[in-house]
Order: structure tokens, then C-alpha cells, then sequence
């Protein structure tokens, strides 16, 4: 009996050695035996008790198939059903491992392991990794688009599908009006312009100023204005974040999260996070408000700078093409105008020009030549002193490109078109007569910007009935294609190509030279490129009017 008392002691004092809880039940699921420490974490569990009535579920659940598989009738019936020797579980607010150890008797001792903090720890990993997963989409989507309303609607229905039930986006205020988009879970985000006070939901004005949000639990849900609310909408408020959206120096708006009645309240680390996405739309929408601001300026200032529109002027025909170098350009260094005379009788100025240069800043620099030439348009009957003038001009300016230009006086006389041409430093302007002879017209003249004083020779030309005049840049004869690719389209094959065009309406000859110049270049790269025809309409004269002056003759 001695004996059996000491090894009963001995055995009761290593349970008490047991680093974790151990409980030890047989194959009825009876608990044996049981370590204090298992006593403290399993309620009213006692050697006797059953497993079923101390134990969680998943833990009488896994005894009973580990019984199973140790009784050899079981095993049989129960082949595929072997309880892992591992498992994991709550008891009350902690987390254990259990890990089994079947005796020879066919009883299984459970130790349980507590592994609270490491699951907290994987919790809070895939929380982590959701939220940048979240964010990195987030990015994707706001930077796919640099449309201010489709950034604010984007804004608030990824905040409306990840942070909360309802999220609004408020931009600064526009002539008295907040533009806002409002979405709510699982819903379209709508967008409108509110007449609204921000001070009246605490945290918006400061917010919309780019002051640090005020912390969720100082903004009482009451005080949430009806706007803030998208259309229907039911339910009860409880939480509420006010965030700011940081912009690139400016706020670009503020951020406003609801959370229903029923959900988790905002915690610290959500708010935190809430900031992290409000960085990043503000951003985005910051950078959206920045192209479209650019852009519209872009396209103000475009206007003046594209060519413009050419038709049929007093009796003449006038077309005109251009191809900016740049595939995703819409100017450059070549430019035209047409001025009209002052009455019909008048004649009317042709302008075509070359920058040195291309891109932009050539573009710019034509700008400030048409403008140039338009105020010099009353001498326009002179051109070698309207180029004098527009010499001294560019010489006068910060700009170190220099042009050149050639200048057209038309004027119909009966059925002819009488043209008085001036080049400075331009290539000379051809005419294609009506039965295909090519005749170079012989102005020539300095270029524009370079020398304090130039020279200019104006020369005359008729144009009969099918005739045409072409002016045109280098950019056509310099283009370099053809079978190897860098064979110049040059001088010759631009004549062969107008004469091809003898008898051809003005608007036909352009499109015939720019299309056989853009077979020759294919995808190769190229200057500016662009050309006027002027053509002398065929007309017929009206017999019934017994004349032979100006509107006496169809066209």
C-alpha cells in the first residue's frame, strides 16, 4: 500500500509539472484525470465528468473520432474519418492546439496549447494583407481615370464597399455649392451639387480646409445633415469619420464614413487606415483636378493655334491640309491663314509658314506670326513691308527660332485669279496649268528672324480656269520613305504628283499630294507638313447677262 501511495503521489506531482492543461478521458469520452491547470480552463470538469458535458464541442468531437480509430471495429467502419492529431479552438475568449497522445488502454490524453497571441498575430496578418491588397486596388482604379466626377464616384463606392455602409465625398465648394458623390453598399455612386452648410456636421469645414480629422467618437450621429444621406437610404447611423482628402498642396475635398446601427463602431486602427485610402484619393483626385484645369487651358489655347477651316472665297478656291509631326500632336512649326479682303473687290492674303523647329514650343512661336501678320493685315497690298515689319517683330523677341513664309494677294478678275506672290526663304510655289505643265513661280526672299534687314522679290502669276497654285513646306519634299525608307519624297516627285492633279479642283489636289506622301512615308517619322492649293474654278459665261465682268460667270 506504501507503494501505491508513492507512485500515486508521484503521478499526481508530474500532472502538477504538466506545462499546459492536460485531461486524459477514455473511450466513452469519461474524463480520468486531469491536470489543475486543465481544471481552471474546463468548468466543472472532474475525473468521472463526461467530455461532452466540460469540453468545447470541436475538442469532444475530436475525442470521439480518435477513440474511433484506435478501436479495431471502428477503423474498419470508419476508415477515412481519422481525427487529426492536431487541432485548434476557442475555450471562452482564448485559442488552444490540442494535441492528442492515444495510451495502450485506448484512452487519449489532450494537452491544450494555448495559441492565443499567435492566432491574434495571423489575424491581424490577413487583416493586413486584405487592407494592402485593398489599397493597391484602390490605386489601380482611381488612377485609371483622370475625370474629376468619375474619381469622386470611385472614391466613395470603394469606401462605401470596404470602410463603411454609406461613404460621401465632398469637394471644395464651387460658387456657393458642394459637388458631392454618395454611395452606399453595393450600389451605384450618385453625384450632385448640394446648396449645403459643412459646418453643419462637425469635422467637415476643418476637414475640407485640410485639418486633421476630429476623432469618431466626438461627431454624434444625430447631428448628421439630411445630404449627407444618398436616396434610399433606411436605417439608423451609429459611427461616424470625417477624413480629409489631401491634395498636391490643396485639400482635394473630405471623406465622410457612416457605419448602420448594428455594425462595429470605428476603432483607432480603422481610422488610421481610413486616412491611408484618403491619402490616396486625394490624390488621385487631385491629380484628375490638375489635367482637367490643364486641359482646358490646352484647348482655349489650341484654338488660335490650329489651322483653320478653308472654302471657296470670293470666287476662288482655297483648300488646305497639315500633319503635325507628331502622331499625338495637333500643331507644330507649320501653320496657314487666309485673310479675306476687305470688300470682294479686295484681294484677299494667303499666308503659308514654316518654324524652324517643331512641337510646342514652334507652335507658340507661329502663334505669335499669325498674330503678327493679322495686325499687319491693312498694308497687306505691300508684303515687303509687312515682312520688314514682321522681321523686326521676331527679332524683337526672346525667341531664337527663325521662319519662313511665303505670301499670296488673290484676286478673281472675270474668270481668272490674279496672284501676286512674295517668299521669304521659302521653297517657290508651283503652278499646275490646266493640261499638267508644272511652272515654278521665281519669288524668292530672306528669312524671317534672322538679319536685321531682308529682302523680298514679289512676282505675279494668272491662274486660267483649271489651274492651280501650290504652296507647300519642306516638310513634304523632305519626307523620307519609299521602298528602303529613307529616300527623300524630294522636288521632282512632288512635280510629278501635281501634275497628276492638272484640272483639279483645290480641295482634290490636297488630298491627292498629302495621300501620296503619306503612301511614301508609311509609319516613318517626318517634319510638319502643310500646303494650300489655289485654284481657278472653271466657270462658264452667262450668255443671258450678254458680260464678261466679275458675276457674269457661273461660280
Amino acid at each position: 500500500m506504501a507503494s501505491t501511495r508513492e507512485n500515486t503521489a508521484t503521478h499526481t506531482s508530474w500532472w502538477g509539472l504538466a506545462p499546459y492543461p492536460a485531461i486524459v478521458a477514455d473511450a466513452a469520452g469519461t474524463v480520468l484525470e486531469l491536470n489543475s491547470a486543465a481544471a481552471l480552463l474546463l468548468d466543472g470538469a472532474t475525473p468521472g465528468a463526461s467530455m461532452q458535458d466540460v469540453a468545447p464541442s470541436w475538442l469532444t468531437d475530436a475525442h470521439r473520432r480518435m477513440t474511433a480509430t484506435h478501436t479495431g471495429s471502428a477503423r474498419r467502419a470508419d476508415q477515412d474519418c481519422a481525427a487529426p492529431t492536431v487541432l485548434s479552438g476557442r475555450i471562452g475568449a482564448q485559442s488552444f492546439e490540442a494535441h492528442a497522445t492515444p495510451t495502450p488502454e485506448g484512452s487519449v490524453v489532450w494537452w491544450l496549447v494555448d495559441d492565443t497571441d499567435r492566432r491574434l498575430a495571423e489575424d491581424a496578418l490577413v487583416a493586413e494583407r486584405e487592407r494592402t491588397r485593398f489599397l493597391s486596388e484602390a490605386s489601380n482604379v482611381l488612377l485609371a481615370s483622370l475625370n474629376t466626377d468619375k474619381c469622386m464616384s470611385a472614391t466613395a463606392q470603394l469606401a462605401a464597399e470596404y470602410l463603411a455602409d454609406v461613404a460621401i465625398v465632398v469637394a471644395p465648394a464651387k460658387g456657393g455649392k458642394l459637388p458631392v458623390s454618395r454611395a452606399l453598399t453595393g450600389r451605384e455612386a450618385d453625384r450632385a451639387l448640394l446648396v449645403a452648410d459643412p459646418s453643419d456636421l462637425p469635422g467637415l469645414a476643418e476637414a475640407l480646409q485640410g485639418f486633421p480629422p476630429v476623432p469618431s467618437r466626438w461627431i454624434d450621429p444625430a447631428a448628421l445633415p439630411g445630404w449627407a444621406l444618398p436616396d434610399g437610404f433606411t436605417g439608423k447611423i451609429d459611427s461616424v469619420v470625417v477624413t480629409p482628402l489631401p491634395g498636391h498642396g490643396v485639400p482635394a475635398g473630405a471623406l465622410i464614413l457612416l457605419r448602420r446601427s448594428g455594425r462595429a463602431q470605428f476603432n483607432q486602427d480603422e481610422e488610421v487606415f481610413a486616412r491611408l485610402f484618403a491619402a490616396r484619393a486625394g490624390a488621385a483626385l487631385s491629380a484628375a483636378r490638375l489635367y482637367s484645369e490643364q486641359s482646358a487651358i490646352t484647348q482655349t489655347l489650341m484654338r488660335d493655334l490650329l489651322p483653320p477651316t478653308l472654302q471657296r472665297l470670293d470666287g476662288v478656291e482655297i483648300a488646305g491640309g497639315y500633319r503635325p509631326a507628331g502622331a499625338a500632336e495637333q500643331v507644330g512649326g507649320d501653320f496657314y491663314d487666309v485673310h479675306p479682303g476687305s470688300t470682294a473687290a479686295d484681294a484677299s492674303l494667303v499666308v503659308l509658314g514654316d518654324v524652324c523647329g517643331k512641337g510646342l514650343e514652334a507652335a507658340v512661336l507661329t502663334g505669335k506670326i499669325r498674330n503678327t501678320l493679322q495686325a499687319l493685315l491693312p498694308m497687306a497690298d505691300d508684303h515687303g513691308r509687312m515682312l520688314r515689319l514682321l522681321n523686326g517683330a521676331l527679332l524683337n523677341s526672346h525667341h531664337t527660332r527663325f521662319a519662313t513664309l511665303v505670301l499670296a494677294s488673290v484676286h478673281r478678275a472675270e474668270n481668272q485669279v490674279r496672284l501676286r506672290l512674295t517668299s521669304a526663304g521659302h521653297p517657290h510655289p508651283l503652278v499646275v496649268r490646266a493640261d499638267g505643265n508644272i511652272e515654278e513661280v521665281p519669288t524668292r526672299g530672306s528669312l524671317i528672324g534672322v538679319l536685321p534687314t531682308i529682302e523680298a522679290l514679289t512676282v505675279e502669276a494668272v491662274l486660267e480656269p483649271g489651274d492651280t497654285c501650290l504652296l507647300y513646306t519642306d516638310g513634304f519634299t523632305e519626307a523620307r520613305g519609299g521602298p528602303l525608307g529613307d529616300e527623300l519624297f524630294g522636288d521632282e516627285r512632288l512635280r510629278r504628283a501635281l501634275s497628276e492633279c492638272a484640272d483639279m479642283p483645290a480641295e482634290a489636289v490636297i488630298e491627292q499630294i498629302q495621300m501620296l506622301a503619306s503612301q511614301w512615308l508609311r509609319n516613318g517619322r517626318h517634319d510638319d507638313m502643310a500646303l494650300i492649293a489655289i485654284s481657278a474654278p472653271r466657270t462658264q459665261h452667262l450668255s443671258a447677262v450678254n458680260g464678261h465682268t466679275r458675276g457674269r460667270y457661273t461660280a
